[in-house]
């Protein structure tokens, strides 16, 4: 992730005939944001996802002391964070369970207390994922930590539904990167996907029915290749498009098709558009923006502008605000935080 280089717009250039204060955290054409306010400063903080009252949020985040993403809460009223993982080795999505008293993630720890290595970037760019993720539950002190996947190889990625009563997540279970999904309880696993290539990402429309998720399935002329490389934990993500499919996994269909690193996708509440993000707009593919696209796959629109990253959205249950990340009034390079927009249609 670059970081951020601010630009002022004057006065008149931005506010045109109505008068209004130019919010600084809105870039020129970012039209769906009515206000942004920051939520945290310093570090590198993502993947914030609104409890089911929307008066907190989980994110995952390197700082202070630690080498590592490690679970935090956050308290939209005063912008208190609070440790809930165990802080050691290393976690990944974060999400509430009904009722905000129990959350889960994913995470390292028990295999190792330290930081995981990071991937070998000499061949190319490529993701981990470790073996070593098991996704845990706990209470929002950090207490009563509980492991719900027991099989080896990665799992992790997991989100619940709106409905409160299945969690989908990606797994190695069988061998390959595939979505599944179980009970809150970790029980009646079922899995939702089977073909070659990584399935995940997956987050459940607002009424349970659908589930949308980034893919990318190789050809019979790359599958050996990612077989390789998945041998060794690592994928190369270079290219995701986004599907969506219902519940059971049924009726798979690709929304997207334009070559480029796709992910985060959530529904809008009106369950007829997605937003997520992409580096479809920037020839090198290092700049992510937030886009929004019909569920059959039309009428896409460009959301953010910001010369860096922007991702992992998330909209509140009446669609009236968006949580996401960027890299946007960063102070310091890779600099990453939370905000939280006004939204207009």
């Amino acid at each position: 992730m670059r970081s951020f280089l601010l630009v002022f717009f004057g006065a008149v250039a931005f506010t045109g005939c109505s008068g209004r204060t130019p919010d600084p955290l809105i870039q020129h054409g970012e039209r769906h944001f009515g206000s942004i306010r920051q939520l945290t400063f310093g570090g590198e903080n993502a993947e914030g996802y609104l409890s089911f009252d929307e008066k907190s949020i989980i994110f995952q985040s390197t700082r202070d002391s630690l080498h590592c993403d490690q679970e935090f809460l956050l308290d939209l009223a005063t912008l208190r964070t609070s440790l809930v993982s165990t802080g050691k080795g290393r976690t990944t999505c974060g999400y509430f369970l009904p009722g905000d008293s129990i959350v889960l993630f994913a995470s390292t720890h028990l295999e190792n207390p330290d930081c995981p290595p990071v991937p070998d970037f000499s061949k190319g760019y490529v993701w981990a994922v470790y073996a070593e993720y098991d996704i845990f539950t706990a209470r929002t002190d950090g207490s009563a930590l509980r492991q719900l996947t027991l099989t080896p190889g990665y799992d992790a990625e997991a989100t619940v539904s709106p409905t409160g009563d299945r969690i989908v997540f990606t797994s190695m279970r069988d061998g390959d990167l595939d979505l599944y999904s179980m009970k809150l309880d970790g029980s009646d696993v079922i899995r939702l996907t089977d073909e070659v290539g990584y399935d995940g990402g997956a987050f459940y429309s607002w009424d349970g029915s659908a589930i949308v998720y980034r893919a990318w399935h190789e050809p019979d002329s790359t599958a050996d290749a990612y077989r390789a490389l998945l041998k060794n934990n690592l994928v190369r993500p270079s290219r995701m498009e986004l599907y969506v499919m219902k519940a059971d996994g049924s009726d798979k269909r690709q929304i997207t098709n334009n070559g480029a690193a796709n992910f985060a996708p959530f529904f809008h509440p009106d369950g007829k558009r997605i937003i997520f993000a992409s580096n479809m707009g920037d020839p090198s593919r290092r700049n992510f923006d937030l886009y929004l696209i019909n569920v059959d796959g039309t009428g896409l629109e460009r959301i953010t502008t910001n010369e860096t990253f922007d991702g992992f959205p998330m909209f509140t249950r009446d669609g009236k605000h968006l949580v996401f990340a960027s890299n946007r009034n960063g102070k310091v390079r890779g600099e990453t935080n939370l905000f939280f927009a006004e939204w207009i249609n």
